[in-house]
């Protein structure tokens, strides 16, 4: 029997008006059930990016322990307009948003904001040929860019009730680090950026300085759309205070941060005149080594430089020498017959740190082992592994470069170097020559892709 259609009407209408009043699943359990949480976060430095070992970045790594920990997997979007990562929020478009977001009032108004993961201040930044802003009048004159809709743009705001002359211009398709690239090429005379992003910045762009900070320490956090329930909110805020308080939290911002803040910005201007002048005549030695031997070449590019700043008749005084700086045994065990020819020395080194790394467990994390190989390049094999019975004797992970590194330092002490296998080290030294190799790495990445940009090289390395 056919329906009339005021019936059919009237039925649908009932349907949409059930389906409406139906309850929704709780955020958590939506999420679960669907076995994805949908994380929405910005391309940076200090957030997420595509890196030679695949995804990276404190968010990432942060999201995807979250993720682990509801067991489901992580899915990343990327948004770098700010106004728009917000409205996604807002209107429940993502589970949430990490994105090193600021927590302010102005923002606390139209989404809820998680335990705070880190801290960070707002800092002015200036080219170093300007003589250096003392207070915010001494910007006023200057061509000042920020991001749009940012913290940044909420603090020169408030700025202005007190210095109504203060003006800025509102970018809304540049990032920070953009901006912070124009300061350095003088194009623009300020900038105002998160002291962690100009922390990792500040090693690809020499001319940077900091004037001060124009905020006091505020908080980054996940931010939530403030409707629905608050199931997930919750569940996440339990896991930040539980990762807080295990410790792991303070071991990720380590590992992404110590390297950059150990580094001497002093020496950028000559690594980068290095790799404009000396690095041709080797690179295609040292691709053709790293190819042999499954070793990116760039790192192994970073590894020579630490070693001879590539200088093919470099010689310590203990007679390493050569662009790789190998002992007379090593080069000998290698079938290196002359150190001071750079292919032979780069193919020696590189087919040794090949050789170390086969040395390690199986059961070490990739990352793990290639910094376990890099400090036994330096210090030794038999040093770091009296290091890792040292970090397991203390009740760390002697499977974890976090933890040894912690612990390689105590070779230089008595009462512990005569307790191990092989006895004094100066165990200070591996830990600063690998965090040198990965600002070294990091670098020459910043500058391939600055000078390439077609093959979308991705700058920053893995985090230590």
């Amino acid at each position: 029997m056919r329906k009339s259609l005021p019936y059919i009407a009237g039925l649908s209408l009932i349907l949409i008006v059930l389906n409406a009043c139906a309850p929704q699943k709780p955020a958590l359990q939506h999420v679960r059930d669907a076995g994805v949480l949908h994380v929405l976060t910005r391309n940076a430095a200090t957030t997420y990016f595509s890196g030679p070992h695949g995804p990276e970045g404190l968010e990432y790594e942060l999201t995807k322990a979250f993720a682990d920990y509801l067991g489901v997997s992580l899915r990343i979007s990327t948004e770098d307009n700010l106004k728009n990562m917000l409205n996604k929020v807002e209107n429940s478009d993502v589970d949430f948003a990490a994105a090193g977001l600021t927590v302010t009032a102005e923002r606390k108004k139209t989404l809820r904001f998680s335990e705070s993961y880190q801290s960070i201040t707002q800092q002015l930044v200036y080219h170093r040929s300007m003589p250096r802003p003392k207070k915010i009048d001494d910007a006023i004159e200057g061509m000042m860019e920020v991001i749009a809709n940012s913290s940044h743009v909420e603090k020169l705001k408030e700025l202005k009730k007190q210095h109504p002359d203060l003006s800025w211009n509102e970018n809304k398709d540049t990032g920070s680090i953009e901006l912070l690239n124009l300061v350095d090429e003088n194009i623009i005379d300020f900038t105002v950026a998160d002291s962690n992003e100009v922390l990792l910045t500040r090693r690809f762009h020499p001319n940077l300085r900091i004037a001060f900070d124009i905020s006091k320490p505020q908080d980054l956090a996940w931010a939530f759309a403030k409707n629905g329930d608050n199931s997930l909110y919750e569940e996440a805020n339990k896991f930040l205070k539980n990762y807080k308080k295990s410790g792991q939290l303070a071991q990720l911002l380590k590992r992404h941060y110590n390297h950059a803040r150990n580094y001497d910005y002093a020496g950028t201007p000559t690594y980068l005149g290095h790799v404009r002048y000396r690095l041709p005549r080797y690179q295609q030695m040292f691709e053709q080594a790293g190819e042999l031997n499954n070793i990116d070449w760039q790192l192994l590019a970073a590894v020579a430089y630490q070693e001879s700043h590539w200088n093919p008749r470099a010689i310590s005084p203990t007679g390493v020498k050569g662009i790789m700086m190998l002992t007379k045994v090593t080069a000998k065990d290698l079938g290196v017959e002359d150190r001071t020819v750079p292919a032979q020395s780069i193919k020696g080194g590189a087919q040794y740190l090949r050789e170390l790394s086969e040395m390690f467990p199986a059961e070490i994390s990739k990352l793990d082992k290639l910094w376990f190989t890099l400090a036994a390049y330096n210090v030794g094999i038999g040093h770091l592994a009296d290091a890792r019975l040292i970090t397991k004797q203390r009740g760390g992970n002697p499977d974890k470069w976090i933890d040894v590194k912690e612990n390689l330092p105590l070779l230089r002490l008595k009462r512990w170097y005569k307790k191990t296998r092989y006895g004094y080290a100066r165990g200070n030294e591996p830990v600063k020559y690998v965090e040198n190799i990965r600002s070294y790495y990091d670098i020459l990445h910043w500058h391939l892709a600055k000078e390439n940009p077609q093959e979308n090289i991705a700058y920053l390395s893995p985090a230590l």
